[in-house]
């Protein structure tokens, strides 16, 4: 067995398969970016793509990949320096699967941002490093990335972007559900996350789920599916 570093050079995903499914993305009206979790892979998270789209919808699912299926090695609580250039690399491949939608033809505005877990801690982190006015954001047992989380670090970029921070987002719809015993997530990054979101001009909303554990429940589903139905 190899004993190469997956996550070495600058930009270690950077290579990596975008995986697509649903409709073709030069034919359809909006599109959903789902970015998968620690140990899991693009081709599993656009399982739950499929399964939150509408049957008879025209709607683009695509899912970028991890190297080694990591986006980045250490809890998304620690230090920043401490998860780069995974962090980085995985913020550019979102990026990359958004603009892939964009480039198609489909506007923001239809192209819901989607993940669990260090997906969501990505998904969440992209959005609110990128604001603008987006299709929805759906952040599935995660939160913003780093020891802390500065409300006002988000507000600068957005205002050094957009000029106007409250209005970045444009009234985004974004979806936070988790667990208030998740291990690997506090429920009190979720709330701070949302007041980023909601700071940053995003129509947030937050559900607790009480004993769940972590994972993605019957009611999340339904809520992302709604939140897709709605696009376009």
């Amino acid at each position: 067995m190899s004993g190469r570093n997956p996550h070495a050079g600058e930009d270690p995903h950077g290579d990596e398969e975008l995986v697509a499914a649903g409709t073709s993305v030069a034919a359809a009206d909006a599109a959903v970016v789902l970015v998968h979790g620690r140990g899991a892979t693009a081709r599993s998270i656009v399982g739950f793509g499929e399964e939150v789209s509408p049957a008879d919808g025209n709607v683009a699912l695509l899912a970028p990949q991890a190297a080694a299926n990591t986006w980045y090695p250490n809890s998304f609580l620690a230090p920043v320096e401490e998860n780069e250039p995974g962090r980085s690399s995985g913020l550019r491949a979102v990026g990359n699967a958004v603009e892939t939608a964009t480039d198609a033809g489909i506007a923001p505005e239809n192209v819901l941002v989607a993940g669990f877990s260090q997906g969501a801690c990505l998904a969440s982190e992209f959005v609110a490093r990128t604001p603008r006015e987006y299709g929805g954001l759906a952040v599935l047992s995660g939160g913003l990335i780093g020891e802390s989380v500065d409300v006002d670090d988000y507000v600068s970029s957005a205002t050094a972007d957009n000029g106007d921070p409250d209005d970045a987002l444009d009234g985004t719809p974004a979806f936070l559900g988790c667990s208030d015993v998740d291990p690997h997530i506090p429920e009190e990054r979720v709330h701070e996350t949302a007041e980023v979101l909601e700071v940053l001009g995003g129509d947030v909303e937050t559900r607790i789920y009480e004993g769940m554990g972590h994972g993605i429940n019957a009611d999340e589903t339904e809520r992302v599916s709604a939140m897709v139905a709605a696009l376009a």
